[in-house]
Formats: C-alpha cells, sequence, structure tokens
C-alpha cells in the first residue's frame, strides 16, 4: 500500500511547503484530499464557502453555529500568521493540476458532517464546551502547559503528542462531537482510499488531511492491509 499521509494545519505556512515539496519531489500518481466538491470549488474560485441562514433547515441550528464560529476562528488566526484557511488544500489542488496528478476529494459532504453533528450534540457538551469556552479565555496558560506546549506558533503544525493529546481530551469530554467530525469522517475517507487501491492498487498516493484525522486514519488503513 504506497499511501503518504500529511495531516497538516489549515492556516500552518509549514503544510503548505511540505505538500509542495513532497509532490514535486516525490511525483505521486494520486493526491486525495480532505475536500468534498462543494469545499474544493469555493477555495479555487477564491469563496468564502459560508453557510447561509438558509441552509439552517438542512443542517440543523447547532451544525450551523458550528460552522460559523469554526469560520471566525480560523479566519482571525489566519489573518494572525497571513494565512487564508485552506490555504495548504489549495497548494495540493494547484499543484496537482499544474503537475497533470488526478486528483481525488475523499471527504463526507460538509452538508451531511453538519446535519450529524446537530443531531448527535448532546446537553451535556454543550455546557462543557461553554465551561471550556469561558476557562480557556482565563486559563490558557495552564491548558498549554498540560499539553507540553510552553507556545503555540500558529505557522506550524502541533507535535503528534501534541495532537494526540487533543483528539483524546476531545474523544473523552466531547464523545458525540468526536465520532461526528473525527471518527465518522475517518472511516468515510478510509472507504474511499480503498475502493481507489482497488482499481489502482500500484499507485502512490499522497493523502491530504487535517492532523487530527492522520493517525486515525493510519489506524484503519493498516487494518485494511492485515485482512489483505
Amino acid at each position: 500500500m504506497n499511501i503518504h499521509i500529511i495531516g497538516t494545519s489549515h492556516i500552518a505556512k509549514q503544510s503548505a511547503q511540505e505538500i509542495k515539496q513532497f509532490i514535486l519531489e516525490e511525483k505521486p500518481q494520486l493526491v486525495a484530499l480532505e475536500l468534498d466538491a462543494q469545499r474544493a470549488y469555493a477555495l479555487l474560485h477564491e469563496q468564502k464557502n459560508k453557510i447561509s441562514l438558509a441552509a439552517m433547515g438542512q443542517i440543523g441550528l447547532k451544525g450551523y453555529l458550528f460552522a460559523k464560529i469554526g469560520q471566525i476562528v480560523q479566519q482571525k488566526l489566519g489573518k494572525m500568521v497571513g494565512m487564508t484557511p485552506g490555504s495548504e488544500m489549495k497548494t495540493a489542488l494547484k499543484l496537482a493540476g499544474e503537475q497533470k496528478i488526478e486528483i481525488a476529494l475523499i471527504d463526507q459532504p460538509i452538508q451531511i458532517t453538519l446535519k450529524r453533528f446537530s443531531k448527535s450534540l448532546t446537553w451535556k457538551e454543550k455546557g462543557r464546551f461553554l465551561l471550556d469556552l469561558i476557562g480557556g479565555i482565563f486559563n490558557s496558560k495552564k491548558q498549554m502547559k498540560e499539553l507540553g506546549v510552553e507556545k503555540w506558533d500558529l505557522q506550524k503544525v502541533p507535535s503528534k503528542e501534541v495532537i494526540a493529546k487533543l483528539v483524546q481530551e476531545m474523544k473523552k469530554k466531547y464523545p458525540s462531537i468526536y465520532r461526528t467530525l473525527v471518527e465518522e469522517r475517518n472511516k468515510y475517507m478510509v472507504k474511499k482510499l480503498v475502493q481507489i487501491l482497488r482499481q489502482n492498487p500500484e499507485q502512490k498516493i499522497l493523502v491530504v488531511v487535517g492532523a487530527g484525522h492522520e493517525e486515525g486514519m493510519k489506524e484503519l488503513l493498516a487494518k485494511v492491509e492485515t485482512l489483505k
């Protein structure tokens, strides 16, 4: 199984550079991205991919609010480092096009993810999220110390150890959110990759996903390889 996974931060220059280096040096035959058609189109056409109020009926209030908050946070952080959120995905799309490399969009459609998020989020998790948000404002240094981080460098992807701690914390405190945003999408994307591999088992594939998906997808792919 000739698959290389790059776990990214959507606002880190390091991620865009790592993707560019791998594509130009390793020359994969296919680039698989944690995108659906709607988000890929928005990136390539420099649209902000805003979730409209009209979409609330389809994705639910909680999914709508989560998407809006996520957009605002990413845009604020992106401005701090001079990077547009999703720049690493756009780099992969453009480079793959220039190098005549096949592209696969392997993520679950965003509307489905947000709809499932709305249905699965519990009142307990909503209350815990609010408390964590308030606590995070006043105790950010304490939380960073618990993660073993002295200072966040937004231009770099956090270490695998820090990512693992964050994912485990999410799984423990917000099980339904973890299941909807991470676990289910990991399975969806790995299923897509398996379908691609069945058609072209010898292809060299670059997979670009958020860092929180990397280890989970590697574990699922290892299980597939063992079953083979």
